[in-house]
Parts: C-alpha cells; structure tokens; sequence
C-alpha cells in the first residue's frame, strides 16, 4: 500500500487540504492517506475552523509521498519555523513530496527547490522570485514535476497533479476512472497555462447565456 502523507500547516485552506483524500482515496484502495500536523497540535484553517489530525511529524518517515497544501505565508521568512523545518527533516531520502499553491514556499524555504524548476500561483510569482531567487520558477504552467519533487499551482492544480501521479503510478484507465468519480477533466498537462491576468484580461464581454439549474442543453 503507498502511504500518502498529508501536512496541514498553520493557515491552511481546507479545499486544498482535502484533495488528496478525495483524489487518492477514490483509486481503488491503492493509496493510503493520513494527515499530520508539523508538531502533532491542531492548527488553525484559513476558514472560521481548526483542524485537528491524529498524527504529527513522525508520520513523515514513513510515507511514500508527502502532499504540502498552502497555508499563511506568515510562517516563512528568512528561516522556517523551527517545527516545519523539524518535520522536514523527518521525510526519508527518495519521498515523493507535492505542494499544492504556496506548499512551494515551505519547499524553498528549506533550501529543497535550489536550482530546480518549480511553480506556485501565479498570483504570488513575484513575491516568490524575491524570496527564492534560486529556485527556477515558471508561474505559467499547472505543474512541474521533477523528479521526486512535485509543485503544482493554486487550487485545483492540486487535482491535476494527484491524477497525474495516478496515472503515473498505475496507468491511464485508473486516473480515469478516478476522475469521472471526482467528476473533474481526467487530464490537463502540466504544461497547460494557468489563467494568469495576463492570458486572461478583464473584459466587459456579455458572458453565454446558462441553461437553467438543473437543466442542460440539448
């Protein structure tokens, strides 16, 4: 069974904490998923909630594959917080590790993205470049993979990059069948372009006229 291990930090935004058990939880018992906490204490969401989990960092040396969700920037500074920089340390040599959105920033923080491709939302592209100007970011894609490292861009990029590794992992009919499941698009590349402001300017168009709730076109 492949151990998936979710890290929730403080601030963390709860849709994204909860994609990889929606995603792998729905591949057919191939994944196991369990979420930890950097010091085993509940933290606090980005919503009106806190999260509580059963686990803290140790559960980090065991998995094969360690998800970041994005969480309050206000932990990163010059140096990690001594128990997100603690619980890094606990993930073995050859770990699978994926961030979601700003989970990138906890990466290069710790020095693990220097001289690597990565990405994050392109709404904080900037503000990455300042801090990690090591770190070979391209803020125009949904996700890098390289490697054992994985970063994906805001929201649900975070479903693109988990089906992604299901279907590295087992196949195309598996991340299919997932997808239907999850009723998300079985596929979008990695290199797809976010919608950046950019690519996608403000406009004052007349959007197409919706079908009734409820209702589809025929």
């Amino acid at each position: 069974m492949h151990r998936v291990a979710v890290l929730a930090l403080d601030g963390v935004y709860p849709f994204e904490l909860g994609i990889p058990q929606r995603v792998f939880g729905s591949a057919e018992s191939r994944y196991e998923i369990t979420t930890c906490t950097a010091d085993g204490k509940p933290v606090r969401s980005d919503a009106d909630f806190m999260i509580s989990a059963d686990h803290g960092p140790e559960l980090l040396s065991s998995a094969d594959t360690v998800v970041i969700p994005p969480f309050d920037l206000s932990l990163i500074s010059s140096e990690l917080p001594t128990e997100l920089a603690g619980a890094l340390r606990q993930i073995r040599p050859g770990t699978r590790i994926v961030s979601i959105c700003t989970g990138a920033f906890a990466l290069a923080a710790a020095g693990m993205l220097d001289g690597r491709p990565a990405t994050t939302h392109w709404r904080l592209a900037e503000k990455f470049r300042d801090m990690f100007p090591a770190v070979q970011l391209d803020p125009d894609v949904l996700f890098v993979e390289d490697g054992d490292l994985l970063t994906s861009a805001g929201a649900a990029s975070g479903l693109d990059v988990c089906l992604h590794l299901i279907r590295s992992d087992h196949g195309s009919d598996l991340a299919n069948r997932v997808a239907r499941t999850c009723v998300v698009p079985p596929f979008r590349d990695g290199g797809q372009a976010q919608p950046s402001s950019s690519r996608f300017p403000n406009s004052q168009a007349r959007a197409p006229q919706q079908p009734e709730p409820g209702r589809t076109r025929t």
